[in-house]
Formats: C-alpha cells, sequence, structure tokens
C-alpha cells in the first residue's frame, strides 16, 4: 500500500489531536486528548511537560494504529506558541513546569527592560513589543530559577526551546534539537531580518546560545521518528510551525487581503506581509512561515483572553454541568434572545491586555451594570468582547500601508457560534468567512509537510484546501454598532494601569 498519508500533530493549549491528511488534503482519521492548565500562584500559567508530550505520543498511536503504519509517509507538528520549556539534555526531563504563552510571572524582568529603554531596540531586531507574553523572558526565568541554571545553560547541559523542539527532540528519541522559523520569532530572541539568533538579544536576555535549538525552515526534515513505542522508526518530521501561522497557511497560503483570525482559548489575528516592517508599534512582526523556498512575514496581534473570557464569565454566571463544562448551548442561545447587553462591557484582561494595549498588569472590568442585567447579557458581553479585541487589532492593522482587508479568515471553537460570527462581520463591516474544518493548524501544518514531500506548487496545495461557510455584514447595523465600540474602548481604559 502507498505511503499517501502526513499525520498532523496539533499540540494546543487545551487539547492535543492527531489528524491523519491523504493526497488529496481530506481528513481520513483524528485523535484528541484533553489538557488541563495549573494556575498556582495569580499571573502563573502552567502546564506539565510530561503531559503535554505523552498526550502527543498517545493522539499519533491512535491514528497511526487506524490507517496502518504501512500508509504514513510523514510528520507535522503545530504547537501552541511561545510556550517555554526547558529540560535536561542527558535526561530529557522537564526542569520545571512549561511556562504557556499566558503565563505573566516574568512580567518584572519585562517592566525592567522598558525601565532600561531597551524596547525600542528589541522591537528594531525581533519586530515584537516587550512583553511577557512571549519566550525569552520566560526561558530567563527558569535559568533564574533553577540551580546553576544560568552556568549549566552555558555548558549546553539545559535545552531551552518552544514546544515543537521539546516535541521533536523526544520523537526523535533526543537525536534532533531543532525548531522553526515561526516559533523561533516568538521568542524575542530571533534576528527578524538574518532569520538567527541574535547575540545582542542573547546578551540582553542572559540565554546562552548553547541552550537554543538550531532554527530550520517550517517546511525542512527536521529528523525522524527513533525508539517510540507504538510509532514506527525512521517516520520523517517535514514541517513544524506554530499553530496561528499554520491557520493562516490553510486558509489560503497567505494571499493578500486574507487576514486571519484564530478563535480559541486566545486569539490570534495575522495578516501577511512580504517584507519584515516594525513601524506599527502596537502590534507585532513576526515570521509567517518560511516554506523551504520564502520567508512569508506577518503582522500580528496576540489576544490573551478570548475563549477564555467568555468560559470565566460562564462559569462566574453558572452556566456550566456538574464537571465544569460551559453549556455550547447557553452561549448559543442566549446571546441571541436578548437585543444588546444594556450597555454592560466585559473587558477580559485576566492576565493583562495584549494587542493593541499591551499592558500586562491591567486587570478585567465588568462595568455598566444595572438592575436589569441578567446572565444572558453577560454572556452576551463576553461573546461581545471577543468580537471587540479582534476589531481593535484590525483597526491597528489598517495604519500600515500595505493592509488591506478583503475577508476575515477565522477558526477555532467559537466561530461554531453563528451569533458570534454575524456580529464581528456586522461590526467589522467585512465578510467573515469560516473554514469547513475544524482542524485547519493541522491542515496547515499537513499542507507545508505535503510541500516538502511532495514539492508540490501554491496551486496544487490551493487545490486541497478546504471551503468556507460566508457571513455578510448588514451596513445599517454595522453603523450602529460603531457607537457600541466607542464604549468599549472607554471600557477598555478602565483596565490600563495608571502609575
Amino acid at each position: 500500500m502507498a505511503k499517501d498519508l502526513i499525520i498532523a500533530l496539533d499540540e494546543g493549549t487545551s487539547n492535543v489531536k492527531a489528524v491523519a491528511i491523504d493526497a488529496r488534503g481530506q481528513v481520513v482519521s483524528k485523535a484528541s486528548r484533553p489538557l488541563s492548565v495549573a494556575t498556582p500562584q495569580a499571573g502563573w500559567v502552567e502546564q506539565d511537560g510530561m503531559t503535554l508530550l505523552n498526550g502527543s505520543l498517545t493522539v499519533l498511536r491512535e491514528v497511526i494504529a487506524q490507517v496502518g503504519a504501512e500508509r504514513v509517509a510523514a510528520l507535522a507538528v503545530s504547537n501552541q506558541r511561545e510556550t517555554a520549556m526547558g529540560w535536561d539534555r542527558a535526561s530529557g526531563q522537564p526542569i520545571a513546569p512549561a511556562m504557556t504563552w499566558q503565563c505573566s510571572r516574568s512580567a518584572a524582568f519585562c517592566e525592567q527592560l522598558r525601565h532600561d529603554h531597551q524596547d525600542a531596540r528589541i522591537r528594531e531586531i525581533t519586530g515584537l513589543p516587550v512583553a511577557p507574553l512571549f519566550s525569552g523572558s520566560k526561558m530567563r526565568w527558569l535559568l533564574d530559577n533553577t540551580p546553576d541554571g544560568a552556568a549549566r545553560a552555558a555548558r549546553g547541559e539545559i535545552c531551552l526551546g518552544t514546544i515543537d523542539s521539546w516535541l521533536l527532540w523526544h520523537l526523535t528519541g533526543g537525536r534532533e534539537f531543532r525548531c522553526d522559523t515561526s516559533n523561533a520569532a516568538r521568542t524575542q530572541l530571533l534576528n527578524l531580518h538574518s532569520g538567527d539568533w541574535d547575540a545582542e538579544m542573547l546578551a540582553l536576555f542572559g540565554i546562552p546560545r548553547a541552550a537554543l535549538p538550531q532554527i530550520c525552515p517550517s517546511a525542512s526534515r527536521f529528523g525522524v521518528t527513533r525508539g517510540l513505542q507504538g510509532i514506527p522508526d525512521d517516520i520523517p518530521v517535514l514541517a513544524m510551525v506554530g499553530d496561528s501561522h499554520a491557520a493562516l497557511y490553510g486558509h489560503g497560503l497567505g494571499a493578500p487581503g486574507g487576514v486571519k483570525a484564530t478563535y480559541g482559548t486566545g486569539s490570534s489575528v495575522m495578516a501577511p506581509l512580504p517584507t519584515a516592517d516594525t513601524s506599527i508599534t502596537s502590534l507585532a512582526t513576526t515570521v509567517a512561515w518560511h516554506d523551504g523556498e520564502r520567508m512569508v512575514y506577518g503582522l500580528e496581534g496576540n489576544i490573551p483572553h478570548t475563549g477564555d473570557g467568555v468560559a470565566w464569565m460562564a462559569q462566574a454566571a453558572g452556566l456550566t454541568d456538574g464537571k465544569g463544562q460551559v453549556l455550547a448551548s447557553a452561549l448559543n442561545e442566549l446571546p441571541a434572545s436578548i437585543d444588546s447587553t444594556l450597555g454592560v462591557y466585559f473587558v477580559p484582561a485576566l492576565t493583562g491586555t495584549g494587542a493593541p494595549w499591551w499592558d500586562d498588569q491591567a486587570r478585567g472590568v465588568i462595568c455598566g451594570l444595572s438592575r436589569g442585567v441578567t446572565p444572558a447579557h453577560l454572556i452576551r458581553a463576553a461573546l461581545e468582547a471577543i468580537a471587540y479585541q479582534i476589531a481593535d487589532v484590525i483597526e491597528a492593522m489598517r495604519q500600515h500601508p500595505g493592509f488591506h482587508l478583503d475577508q476575515l479568515m477565522v477558526d477555532g471553537g467559537p466561530t461554531q457560534n453563528a451569533w458570534l460570527m454575524q456580529f464581528q462581520a456586522d461590526l467589522l463591516g467585512c465578510p467573515v468567512a469560516r473554514s469547513t474544518t475544524p482542524e485547519l493548524s493541522a491542515l496547515g501544518a499537513g499542507l507545508l509537510a505535503r510541500r516538502q514531500l511532495d514539492g508540490l506548487s501554491d496551486e496544487q496545495l490551493t487545490a486541497l484546501m478546504p471551503q468556507h461557510d460566508l457571513w455578510q455584514p448588514d451596513p445599517v447595523r454595522h453603523q450602529q454598532l460603531q457607537q457600541s465600540w466607542k464604549g468599549w474602548r472607554e471600557a477598555v481604559q478602565r483596565t490600563l494601569w495608571q502609575p
């Protein structure tokens, strides 16, 4: 039987899934496992690295068993970004829990960088604003809080990496220590213009080069599987890419005018750029991907709490089942059952704000409460907050001279809420196009691997992409919502830290 399948591993924050994709771009098998997040202190958000690894290996084994190992041509990886891992090079064991992208425990270090007036230089080199979101400050925290951490890292005894490099290390039996360009670009240690680790940033963050992985194009041969029970040896890993970047690739290969918004625990809004232009200071300039032939850049806004904010509100309002799971029916039915929020705004700055505000000391606010407010109004305010936050990022993107918006391409769990999709289209005044596959990040990584495996062109890859469901904006509703959007921005100002 021909080796016709690529298995894409999508390691996210709330779940990990493996998806088998055939040569026509069709999903033929999949498996998933939920993941837990720990918050041991205020602002700390972490996950167990071995749990992330074991969940990943479990779903890979399941899908390989379902489709047959003889059909598997390659693996691809998409992963939660900015999450930082440290592990012992000799044993492969973590030195601490993974500090997730939401974790803000390195805020004091970031504040010191701003106090030392390093933010402009950091943005110039890396394209990223100073914020605890990015991996570099998290890696510094790991070394500072590990006995003899800096010295051990300098001797190469400690490995520091993003989740793609952590997974690759174990998939290859500890033989390959590599990451892809898109994940490297999220560390704040990559020189955006050279595509390599930057000596000045390594010195500034106190990260030894010996502790970091080799950077490779997103579509390249990263290594082969080795020594894993239930997973055959010598399966090549042909793509690794951050999940938001993979989603943009899966939507339309980065065609101009197509802006991508991933709705999940948090959200990433990304527009493709041909060059590394860092002039929009309220947004991040990053590497979208390197497809093996060319580098594509991205203008991006990161929002830490979108679906997470809705989940928090649903729990606060008692709209969960006996096991604490949010009732999806409530999220779909309650917002449409009322005409407005009665003036309620919920700004979910639960660990600070992301783009375009970048205030890690901000905290969440519910304002505009009156006697007639019910749980339905609160849930609607939480869902509206997703749309407002994404609109804020797109408004900042409009400052870029090369930016234009034809349609907003969306993916992620909350996009299944049709009311939210129509609200987003009306608010922005542009079509919203939802991918018909829920496995878009996995598909994007799989398409990059397929390019590497079969040498396909953009035209050939486009033919393998899924269709989109479309929501058209209501022009009258668009004008009405501009006043509500103004009220939202006033609510945001209440959350921002005032020295």
